[in-house]
């Protein structure tokens, strides 16, 4: 089942300086049981993309997209009410910082059911037994005894536990995790990683994950989504992403992973140079031409074209000629 089926979505914010063209044309699909990681440097559109598809984006954005098909529901254009009918049903996410997504001053148990005894109509106790099996899944001990306890009384890992077993409460088809292992240590990063593969696995949902690591990328995901400066400047599977990149950015970034055994203590590690270009007002030929060390005149003045290299889409004009496949 095609869950997410969206092309050339835009999103401009009015800003003091003038419009700021945040995500210029982004095309994204999803299918049931498929893990997809959109990954890019902060600031190039990916939480506002993720927030968008939830129907969360800022109320004085201007937001289009030729086709916008969610859960089998056409979204171009409604309203608020629409939105409110898939989230916590069908489509739910897991927030960066669990923190601020949990109230410190309800029990962990109430947050957990508040949402699916409203919207579905069922028990506290129906709600009890189902929270308690899905904290048990997640990996919190004694489940029964810790619903009746605050989010303080919990840790990091264990917050974000808690996230994950309250998104799916109302046992969505998709979820979109952004960012979901930022805050946390590399140990507990691992351990949550893990419960969401094995979740996602089980229960055939559709991930969306959202992310700036690349070792989460590696870990988890079926396809790849490499965003820049509000585009996707490359897409395909894992493996052929990781092996052989494409597009310049994405060959920068893999270049900059540290190596173990390679990466000598005390030596600088690989950077792309400069930083990401303004995108207020038009933004003329390749957003990424000026930290490009391979580009050419042209990506300087035109728009690079969607060229199918090893078998998946990359945008960039080193690819438009014979080098294309």
């Amino acid at each position: 089942m095609t869950l997410l089926d969206l092309k050339n979505l835009r999103i401009s914010i009015p800003t003091e300086r003038g419009l700021l063209n945040a995500v210029r044309g982004v095309d994204l699909a999803l299918k049931s049981g498929e893990t997809l990681c959109l990954v890019g440097e902060s600031g190039c559109g990916k939480s506002l993309t993720a927030m968008t598809l939830m129907g969360l984006g800022p109320k004085t954005a201007r937001t289009g997209a030729d086709r916008f098909t969610l859960l089998g529901h056409d979204m171009v254009g409604k309203k608020p009410k629409a939105w409110s009918a898939l989230r916590g049903r069908g489509l739910s996410v897991i927030f960066q910082d669990p923190m601020t997504s949990l109230n410190p001053t309800l029990t962990v148990g109430r947050q957990l059911t508040e949402g699916v005894i409203r919207s579905e109509g069922i028990t506290r106790r129906e709600a009890d037994i189902r929270a308690i099996e899905l904290l048990e899944r997640v990996g919190i001990a004694r489940p029964g005894q810790r619903l009746g306890q605050y989010p303080h009384q919990f840790s990091g890992g264990q917050r974000q536990r808690l996230m994950i077993a309250m998104a799916l409460m109302s046992r969505p088809k998709f979820l979109i995790a952004d960012e979901p292992t930022t805050a946390l240590d590399v140990t507990i990063q691992a351990q949550i990683l893990t419960v969401l593969a094995g979740l996602q696995r089980d229960l055939g949902l559709g991930l969306l994950l959202i992310t700036h690591d690349l070792g989460v990328v590696a870990a988890i995901a079926d396809r790849v989504a490499v965003m820049y400066a509000g585009r996707i400047v490359e897409e395909g599977l894992t493996d052929t992403i990781f092996r052989t990149p494409a597009h310049p950015y994405t060959a920068g970034l893999m270049a900059a992973i540290p190596v173990p055994g390679r990466t000598r203590r005390g030596m600088p590690l690989p950077a792309i140079p400069g930083r990401v270009p303004g995108l207020i007002g038009e933004v003329r030929g390749c957003a990424f031409c000026d930290r490009c060390a391979r580009a050419l005149p042209v990506c300087a003045q035109v728009a690079p074209p969607v060229v199918q290299v090893q078998g998946h889409p990359v945008e960039c004009h080193l690819y438009a000629t014979e080098g294309a496949q």
